[in-house]
């Protein structure tokens, strides 16, 4: 046993002896064992899980972790990349974007395009060779030496735009992504019971993180399970299918499967594709509502391209997370604002969710030389809180923002936003106003009272469709519990969508992961159900006889419980 490992377990000795109930007393007990015992490093919360026994881990589980705001929306996300290609529009010779950093045999390096190399995700699947089944061990691996439970996975696919690569990478990419997950399962979990002992022996710990050696060690292994167990089928579709149909069941489930894209490859074909692939959310690159400025920067698509795929998708069920560029070249603080709250009055738009990134300098872009001949000014950080402020103060309360500023490292910058903090910055500029948007009044962020919490519906229109936000709400507290989307489309672009369907886009209830089946402080109390059933009434009352749920594979055991039956790809039942 080596000092740090005997460390770590007379910290547990002492932790056992001890009336420990937070992070702050946990350090101060560290750093009492390490006076005792002349220990030179601070050992992490991991490195102690390395050594607690199965016992300990689950005494400790909310001591002993790092990073909860991970898991405060119900859900692990766990983000992974496709192999570096060429950008779509680049290929016309149009783009790519003039902003766009990355690609193959850029300036960073053979990387996916729009990013640096830097990112968390990207150098996770930098040491995995882009592998999707690798890097989703990986990630499991992660949250599991995190004393995580990672039960419900919501997984984001990353590195491109997806639906142009082609159909078999696309259909590979999933399945294994898929089969890792189930493969995950089977191998640690037993009778629904964590196998620790397993679990440290197989990833070779406690041990170095980031050795090489242990990495090439663990890899192989993997590898090996992945070939091992490796449908041997002709049809690649029917492996697909065959591993999604597995996770229904499995342990680990994906109840949403996000992928990211452009206007112009959101197109019918394109999300018939993604729903095949078991799809519930598309992150559209929007980025700006001004068609000349889409045209200055090689962006390949318009504002009606935009427009055209909102309604396609909402229309099929999915939700929408826009992303869009502030600080983008001809833009003034005036128009950037306009632009975001054009989102919302402008009901061609209204998308679900915002990824609001302001726009960046980096080298190897058309955007670093126009920046060093001086023909562009970046945003500064301090225009990008005003903006981002003042939009929030009036953002409508069935909306989430996601992201205020890209996960990149600001020394991969050469100008704009020079702050990693700015979420923080823009909500210490807010003040005493609050935020309507959903990620601000999610539990864990604002106080809950289950007494006083109520039920709301707020509709609106959005696409030429009608929608319906329908609400749990402790507004004592100004705190959401949970939400469904539901939607009366203004298409039918499948034979199963008719007059006389609703489509529910989203149903999720918010606080921390909880198993299946366990009670928790949130999850698990019937506020899905009763939603749900807010949501059959609406559609009942409004004389449609069918409801459909675009539904995470992982999630179609909840629904069939509920008298839902599954019409691929989505869950129906007549009401």
């Amino acid at each position: 046993m080596n000092s740090l490992n005997k460390l770590c377990k007379e910290i547990l000795k002492e932790l056992d002896n001890s009336k420990t109930i937070n992070q702050q007393q946990l350090n101060k007990l560290k750093l009492r064992v390490i006076r005792k015992i002349k220990g030179t490093k601070i050992p992490s919360n991991i490195e102690i899980l390395n050594n607690a026994t199965q016992q300990q881990r689950k005494k400790y589980k909310n001591i002993l972790t790092i990073k909860p705001t991970r898991t405060m929306s119900g859900v692990n996300v766990i983000a992974i990349m496709t192999k570096p290609r060429k950008c779509p529009h680049a290929k016309t010779g149009i783009g790519p974007c003039t902003m766009c950093p990355g690609g193959p045999k850029s300036h960073f390096g053979n990387i996916p395009q729009s990013y640096t190399g830097k990112e968390p995700a990207t150098l996770r699947a930098l040491r995995n060779k882009f592998d999707p089944y690798l890097q989703v061990f990986n990630r499991l691996e992660q949250y599991c030496a995190m004393n995580k439970l990672p039960e419900k996975i919501e997984l984001i696919i990353m590195g491109g735009t997806f639906p142009s690569y082609p159909k078999k990478y696309q259909d590979t990419f999933i399945k294994d992504s898929f089969k890792a997950m189930n493969d995950f399962s089977k191998l640690f979990f037993k009778n629904n019971k964590f196998l620790v002992d397993k679990f440290l022996k197989f990833f070779e710990l406690p041990g170095k993180v980031g050795d090489p050696k242990r990495t090439k060690n663990i890899q192989k292994k993997i590898l090996k399970l992945k070939n091992k167990t490796k449908k041997k089928t002709k049809k690649n579709k029917i492996s697909l299918e065959l591993e999604q149909k597995k996770n229904e069941k499995s342990k680990i489930k994906i109840v949403g499967l996000t992928i990211e894209t452009r206007p112009d490859y959101a197109k019918l074909k394109h999300c018939k594709q993604m729903l095949r692939l078991g799809a519930t959310r598309v992150e559209l690159g929007v980025q700006t509502i001004y068609n000349k400025v889409l045209k200055k920067i090689k962006r390949g698509h318009t504002v009606e391209d935009s427009i055209k795929a909102t309604q396609t998708l909402k229309d099929l069920g999915f939700k929408i997370n826009y992303h869009m560029m502030l600080g983008l070249p001809t833009v003034t603080p005036k128009q950037d604002l306009n632009s975001l709250k054009t989102l919302f009055t402008n009901q061609e738009f209204r998308p679900d969710m915002l990824k609001l990134y302001p726009c960046m300098v980096m080298k190897g872009t058309q955007l670093y030389k126009q920046w060093k001949k001086k023909k562009f000014k970046p945003l500064t950080t301090k225009k990008a809180i005003k903006i981002i402020t003042k939009f929030k103060k009036n953002i409508p309360k069935f909306v989430r923002i996601m992201r205020v500023q890209r996960d990149i490292p600001t020394h991969t910058t050469e100008a704009g936003v020079d702050k990693t903090n700015l979420r923080q910055m823009i909500q210490q500029n807010l003040g005493k106003t609050k935020c309507n948007c959903i990620r601000c009044r999610e539990p864990g962020r604002r106080n809950l009272d289950h007494k006083n919490v109520k039920f709301y519906i707020y509709e609106y229109k959005a696409s030429d469709g009608k929608e319906f936000f329908i609400s749990a709400e402790d507004k004592v507290n100004d705190c959401i519990v949970g939400f469904i989307r539901m939607r009366f489309p203004s298409k039918s672009f499948l034979p199963i969508i008719t007059k006389t369907s609703a489509l529910i886009r989203e149903l999720h209830v918010y606080g921390e992961t909880e198993k299946i089946g366990k009670k928790g402080k949130i999850q698990h109390r019937g506020y899905g159900k009763k939603l749900l059933k807010i949501a059959e009434q609406i559609a009942k009352q409004h004389k449609k006889n069918k409801i459909i749920i675009i539904s995470g594979i992982g999630v179609r055991e909840y629904y069939k419980k509920l008298g839902y039956k599954l019409q691929t790809p989505y869950m129906v039942k007549k009401v």
